[in-house]
């Protein structure tokens, strides 16, 4: 029984399938097979060694000395400094070409090092173990319809229902392991040569980080966020995950344990601008089609997220034979969010679709039939309460975030018959664009405080009252926005970091707090830049640079008293929002969600799969 890492412990491999997370004591804590979304034959990260993981290190050592992601790959090396030697192992899964395979290559680099692995297969979450045998590649787990297949030429033994081997390697020597999965009543997957595999999946990722137009001052950064965003998509449809893990908690030992291996619509403008300023148009075109099958049919039964198929149901239960990550129970899976009623995310689909369509010149605009569907859903129940962007489960409100997206919608869907001259009552949209604008800022703005609220009739902040520039809903340097920037500053930040709500003034449903969200400090950084307070935007920017992990990667949260990151990692959310902010400081300007992308001209695109 060992403990697991901190959060900011893990680093991210994958196969644009699925992911798995490797601990710096050389350990893979976390892995779901096939896909992102199947349960995990590896949960040591929910639990305990003996939920599944697998350990490759050093005998006897503990955490590597130093590890770093190949440039411009996902290709993880991590070394240990041993008294008799040298040691990295390299980490890797290639993308999936009809199987999937998790290599790992230990190579010698000075002296001799005793090395130990120990792999424990779980499936179902840590439910099942599997039948082991020998067979003549390695060995084979198998349990229902799963199959595992562990290849390499180091010597393996049972030994209580865990599969142990010990060997040593000298300066120079490579010694191979490759971990396959295929369905138990199909024949054992082809063999894989892990060295021949490692410098193909080095070659894909190579090819791919060519194409990035990043560039600045932060552009390591951004690259290392937008590999992230790649790696957290699934290439059969294009969608990406928020998250690849389930139940990491907001709360160390709290209840707010959520099932992120899904994908948001909320998402969409933000990932199609990060990856559309760095010239994945591939990537943004998979997106929006993804988008576009997913909203297909009636608006009003218009979801918040999808599975990664664009599957809409996605019950909430609880597996109770796991602990949860340092105690944090219970651990989910599915996500009973999906069932709100979050009137912002028609907004945010209306928003993206109509970026893309202004960037890449998408004409005839084939998905013009589906906005205006949504448009008319939207009409006549924006007027509603909600439970607002953060899903809270508490009482329904009439949340102002969510009044301005519908803004956003009549805006966008104005502009497309105005700009793009697609067929529309233009002057119905407009007037309704004028009617809640209005309502927004006679009902959602405190003028004693001078700020905006979270919602109609209260007093509490919301952070995403940040995004009203950002969305267009006012200038970056009107007064109202400039005092809600300083309301934020006063009262929602802790450490200078910003808090999505404070729980103890919102009825989320929820017992305890959280830590300070990552994305919405973010948020605070362009609203700062956007109102001429560069200093303070590039000053607060780089703080949040310094939180991310030793290879780059940042999750939901950060606890500013323990420390720490917290939330499911690595997080989509973050590293777009990162994305924004660094480009919207190099390019010095405000943005704004379905502007032109700065320095690049609006490029045709045929939708096609993204390489």
């Amino acid at each position: 029984m060992t403990a697991m890492g901190r959060i900011e412990d893990y680093a991210l491999i994958g196969d644009l399938h699925t992911a798995a997370l490797v601990g710096t004591d050389g350990s893979v804590d976390w892995l779901c097979l096939p896909d992102f979304d199947s349960p995990a034959c590896f949960a040591a990260l929910l639990d305990t060694s003996e939920a599944g993981r697998w350990l490759l290190a050093p005998a006897g050592q503990g955490h590597c000395a130093r590890r770093r992601y190949r440039p411009g790959t996902l290709i993880l090396d991590s070394e240990w400094d041993t008294p008799t030697g040298r040691v990295r192992v390299v980490d890797f899964m290639p993308p999936r070409d009809g199987q999937s395979d998790v290599a790992r290559i230990v190579e010698g680099l000075s002296g001799t090092v005793a090395m130990r692995t120990e792999l424990v297969l779980r499936f179902d979450y840590g439910h099942v173990v599997p039948w082991v045998r020998r067979d003549h590649g390695g060995i084979r787990a198998v349990a229902g319809p799963d199959a595992v297949y562990l290849a390499t030429p180091v010597p393996v033994h049972g030994e209580h229902f865990r599969t142990l081997g010990e060997f040593t390697v000298r300066a120079g020597e490579q010694v191979p392991f490759v971990l396959t999965r295929a369905p138990s009543h199909l024949p054992r997957p082809r063999a894989v040569d892990a060295s021949a595999s490692r410098d193909t999946t080095q070659a894909f990722w190579e090819r791919w980080s060519a194409r990035s137009r990043a560039a600045g001052p932060y552009r390591e950064a951004v690259q290392r966020s937008l590999i992230t965003l790649k790696a957290l998509t699934y290439a059969p449809t294009g969608g990406i995950v928020a998250a690849p893990t389930t139940s990491l908690p907001e709360q160390l030992g709290g209840p707010r344990n959520w099932d992120y291996r899904y994908c948001w619509l909320r998402d969409a403008t933000f990932t199609l601008q990060a990856m559309l300023v760095a010239g994945y148009t591939q990537e943004a075109v998979a997106w929006r089609e993804w988008l576009l099958r997913a909203v297909a049919g009636d608006p009003a039964e218009l979801q918040i997220m999808y599975g990664i198929d664009g599957r809409r149901r996605l019950p909430e239960t609880t597996l109770p034979w796991l602990s949860g990550y340092e105690r944090s129970a219970p651990v989910r899976t599915g996500n009973a969010a999906a069932d709100q009623l979050q009137l912002d995310v028609w907004g945010e689909v209306l928003d993206g679709l109509s970026l893309t369509r202004n960037v890449l010149l998408s004409a005839p605009d084939d998905s013009w039939d589906v906005q205006t569907a949504l448009m008319d859903h939207l009409e006549g129940a924006w007027r509603g309460p909600d439970n607002g962007l953060w899903e809270v489960r508490g009482a329904r409100r009439h949340f102002v975030h969510s009044k301005v997206m519908a803004w956003v919608a009549a805006d966008r869907m104005a502009e497309g018959v105005r700009r793009s001259r697609l067929p529309g009552p233009a002057a119905r949209w407009e007037a309704l664009r004028e009617t809640i604008h209005a309502e927004v800022l006679r009902e959602g703005f405190d003028a004693g405080r001078r700020t905006f609220v979270q919602a109609y009739g209260g007093t509490a902040l919301d952070a995403a009252l940040l995004l009203i520039p950002r969305v267009g809903f006012l200038p970056p340097r009107d007064p109202r926005v400039l005092g809600t920037i300083e309301a934020v500053q006063r009262e929602l930040t802790e450490d200078g970091f910003v808090l999505r709500y404070r729980p103890e003034e919102v009825d989320d449903g929820l017992p305890g707090e959280e830590g300070v969200f990552l994305a919405c400090s973010f948020w605070l950084v362009d609203a700062l830049a956007g109102a001429g307070r560069r200093a303070e935007a590039v000053a607060l920017f780089e703080r949040l640079l310094s939180l991310r992990n030793d290879v780059g990667l940042l999750s939901e949260q950060w606890d500013p008293r323990g420390r720490r990151q917290l939330g499911n990692t690595p997080q989509a959310f973050s590293h777009f929002s990162l994305i924004g902010s660094a480009m919207q400081l190099h390019h010095g300007r405000a943005h704004r969600s379905n502007a032109a992308i700065p320095s690049r001209a609006a490029v045709p695109v045929s939708p096609g799969s993204a390489g």
